[in-house]
């Protein structure tokens, strides 16, 4: 749990890495939320999924702060996220390389964010 609020401290932090464990647990929790929120709007009759919708846009940008993050954590850009509007090939390419270990040593981006917590 405390991944996910440190993402969201970094509301809009795209500079710098993230481990892979700050972008699962927020991926985790975030997802947690929207179910939760899904079934509120079902509950209270919702067409449109307002709750959800609302949800959604507080958390875009973080979603995409911490998935540039970690990209640059295997020296990648965080630019490569646009791999998601290429339907199925691209959202693969991404799991894979988000689940991918961090490079051991500094690169462009700074400083392994592993031998912080080592």
């Amino acid at each position: 749990m405390n991944w996910y609020f440190e993402v969201l401290k970094k509301y809009t932090v795209f500079n710098g890495r993230a481990r892979r464990s700050e972008f699962w647990y927020f991926m985790l929790f975030s997802t947690i939320v929207s179910v939760i929120c899904a079934i509120l709007d079902y509950i209270i009759g919702s067409d449109i999924g307002m709750i959800g919708l609302v949800y959604s846009l507080a958390v875009l940008l973080p979603t995409l702060a911490v998935g540039a993050r970690r990209l640059h954590d295997i020296n990648k850009s965080g630019w490569w996220q646009l791999l998601i509007l290429i339907p199925i090939i691209g959202l693969i390419i991404l799991i894979v390389w988000y689940a991918k270990n961090s490079m051991n040593e500094t690169n462009k981006y700074g400083d392994n964010p592993k031998a912080t917590f080592a």
